[in-house]
This record gives structure tokens, sequence and C-alpha cells, in this order.
């Protein structure tokens, strides 16, 4: 979930069964410090710099009209890593507002490659070439809509592939929101059996999805400076900021290993970390708004029936997509666009379909799910952390602490990944 941009805004300034990891080395013990810097390269494995990265393009609905705003959009794209040998192919999927070569997924592709996996990985249903191009709603945010679309990508996907890779195996996997959605595709898949997922693992899942993105909007609306009205002055002495270190430093590449180096030369305060968390959400979360009200023609945030250019400005647009909050646009506009279809619909019910209690059964039973999460997770609570200990029993691995996917990096945790779909021991091993 949050990537590049919060990497350049930080240049500015157990129960029973469940498997409790101990003796762990993670440096920051700060979830706001793990969640913003992630792993410095000391606490990473040796991975391959170089891997046989394709890049692939499907078109899923082949009469959509794309806005002509929107001109450069083609088809989705994702990528395939493959080895030369027979092997098990792990789709991967992205966070929020993340796209297939985004820098987790990138960690992900070259540790799984290095283990002898091929690897298809997918963009975020957030991000904007999945939903102009392979979202069958084009409104973002329903846990079983998106996962139908995630399922249908992968099945495009595959026949594009199949006949260059020789696979022995599927498998599936995803961090933070493509978390949430793997046990949902994994339910769709139970029933048509394309692929039969031999092991499926999530990485740091919200078990709520609108508390934990409610958690994500209060910590940018409660940490600015003079409160939400003060953002534009904000987010330009941020910007300034990071001129000045930049320049300081002579620091070219966006890396977790430069961000350590930042945060040592420039503490800056949780207040402030908070806030840059909460705009990294807050930019994917308005990405996701402005596209599905352009893709629907508007009435949102754009004007009814205004076709926008791709010349037009579109700042004025951008910064009240900025001061809207998820909870705004799930009432707004996600629970309209499903009412209208939904005879009876409550905000209410709509929102429970985003839980992982609403499929609790099914994750406590089907042993071929498993879960990594971290006991410091600033998206999920405490008490939620206790239930997915106690639904998920000895296929949990909790972590003592990392944040929001800040630890994914980190040696243990990608050797127990690896371990866990390649039937290993470590997996085992607390």
């Amino acid at each position: 979930m949050f990537g590049i941009l919060v990497a350049a805004l930080l240049f500015l300034a157990g129960p029973v069964g469940a498997k409790e990891v101990r003796g762990y080395d993670y440096p920051f013990d700060n979830p706001l410090e793990a969640t913003v810097v992630g792993t410095p390269d000391d606490y990473q494995p040796e991975l391959p710099e170089e891997i046989p990265k394709e890049v692939i393009n499907i078109k899923t609905f082949v009469r959509r009209s794309v806005p002509k705003v929107f001109w450069y959009e083609k088809g989705l794209d994702f990528s395939l890593v493959a080895q030369p040998r027979t092997a098990p192919l792990i789709f991967l999927i992205a966070g929020t507002g993340a796209d297939y070569n985004s820098g987790k997924m990138v960690i992900l592709q070259r540790a799984f490659y290095k283990a002898g996996f091929h690897v298809i990985s997918l963009s975020s249903p957030t991000h904007m070439n999945f939903i102009i191009s392979s979202s069958e709603t084009m409104v973002p945010g329903d846990l079983r809509h998106d996962s139908r679309d995630l399922y249908r990508a992968m099945a495009l996907a595959w026949q594009k592939v199949r006949d260059q890779i020789d696979v022995s195996a599927f498998h599936l996997a995803g961090y933070s929101l493509g978390a949430a959605q793997a046990p949902f595709v994994t339910q769709i898949d139970d029933e048509r059996q394309l692929f039969n997922f031999e092991k499926v693992m999530m990485i740091n899942p919200p078990v709520d999805l609108f508390k934990s993105v409610r958690r994500l909007d209060l910590m940018l609306e409660e940490n600015i400076p003079g409160g939400p009205e003060n953002f534009n002055a904000w987010f330009r002495d941020v910007m300034n900021h990071l001129v000045q270190i930049n320049r300081e430093l002579d620091l070219f590449k966006l890396s977790e290993d430069a961000l350590y180096t930042v945060y040592k030369h420039y503490p800056v305060t949780d207040d402030f970390l908070a806030a840059l968390i909460g705009i990294s959400f807050r930019i994917s979360a308005a990405n996701m708004v402005f596209t599905s009200d352009v893709m629907h023609g508007g009435g949102y945030l754009i004007p009814p029936g205004v076709e926008l250019s791709p010349y037009q400005p579109l700042e004025d647009y951008f910064i009240v997509a900025h001061r809207t909050p998820f909870g705004d646009y799930f009432r707004e506009f996600m629970l309209a666009y499903y009412q209208q279809r939904e005879e009876g619909l409550t905000g209410e019910e709509l929102q429970r379909r985003q839980t992982l209690q609403s499929i609790g059964d099914y994750l406590r039973q089907n042993p071929r799910l498993a879960l990594m999460h971290n006991r410091d997770d600033i998206i999920v609570s405490p008490e939620e952390i206790d239930w997915l200990e106690k639904t998920m029993g000895e296929r949990a691995r909790i972590y003592p602490h990392g944040g929001h996917c800040g630890n994914m990096a980190h040696y243990d945790n990608l050797a127990a990944l690896v371990a866990f779909f390649t039937g290993q021991d470590q997996w085992n091993e607390n």
C-alpha cells in the first residue's frame, strides 16, 4: 500500500496454535516507523537483482469505451517471471492502489523466482489500470466483486502464457488488501476449479476493510498541523523539505535503505509519520475515486456529462478527490451504486461484506490458507489480531512488530513465506 509516494515523502522528513515469532531482530519497534521506512538492506536476504520479467497485456472487456482522458490505457498489464523448466506457478496480488511492479511486488517476485517458482503478478483492483480495463462494475472496494474481477484476470493471464511455461502446481499470495482478497479468490476457484490452488498466503490483511481505511483516513485528518483545511500548505512545506534533504544527502535512489539513512539524519515525529501514511492512502484512494467517477460518466467529482480531454488540467478535480475520505466514497458513491442493483441493501450489510469475519468458517476450515501478520499492524486492532489467531490457529505466524507490511522484505519473513509454499520446516519454527 505504501510505495514510491511514501518513499518520496519520507525524504521530507498468542492463543494456542498460532506461531508467535520470538528472537526477531527487525530494527523498528515503532509501527509507524516500520510502515514508512520498511526493511533496511542489512536485514534483507540476498536476492537476484535481475530476473527474466516480461510485461504482458490482456484485453478483458474488448468492447468497453475508454474515455479520452485515459487514452493511454490499452488493456490490463501484468508481469510474468518464468523459470526455464517445469515449476509451480504463484499468482501475486498487490495492495491498495499498487500495480504489478510496485516495490513490494518486486521483492516477492525476486524471492519466489530464486526459490524456483514461475510468478504472475497482478495489480490491485483499486489501481487505475485495473479499474479501466478489468473491473466489471468499475466501482472498486467490494471484496466479492473485486475478487471476481481478479479471478477473471488470472484466467485470462493464464490463457495468455500457458504455452510459454510448464506448470506443476498453482499457488496464490497477496499482501494488505490483496491478502484480504486472496481467500475470496480461492472460494471462487473452489467452484470453478481452474487452478485448484494448493496453498494460499495472506500477508497483513485487514480484517474489517471499512474500519481499517477509517483508521488510515484519521491518520491524515488528525495529524496535519492546523487540521485538514491546512493540507495544501502542509503539502507544499513537505515538498520543499524533500528538495532540501535530497540536495544535502545527494540521494538518487528511492530504496528502503536510503529511507533508513534519511530517517537517521532527520528524525521526525510520530504525528508526521502518521500523516505521511494517511496521505499515501488518501492519494491512492483519490486516484481510485477519480477513475471510477470518470468511467461512469461523472456525477460525483466530475460534473455529469463532462468529457475530460487528454490535455485538460485536472488539478482541481484531484484536490477535491484528495479531500474525500473513503467513508464518503463508500456512502455516497459505492453504496448508491450497489443499492441500485440490490433491492433492500443497507450500508451495514455492504460494510459487513468487507470483512474476513464474513467468511470466518471458510478461513477456519480450509487447511490450504495461511496467515503472516504483525501484532502491531497500524490498520488492524489487537482484537482483530486475536480473532485471526483463533480463526487460523497453527496456520498463523505472528511477528511482534513490523507495522503494516514494513517487515515484508526481512530475511525471516521471506524465508518463512517461501518455506510455506515449498513445504520446508522453517514455516513450522517459532
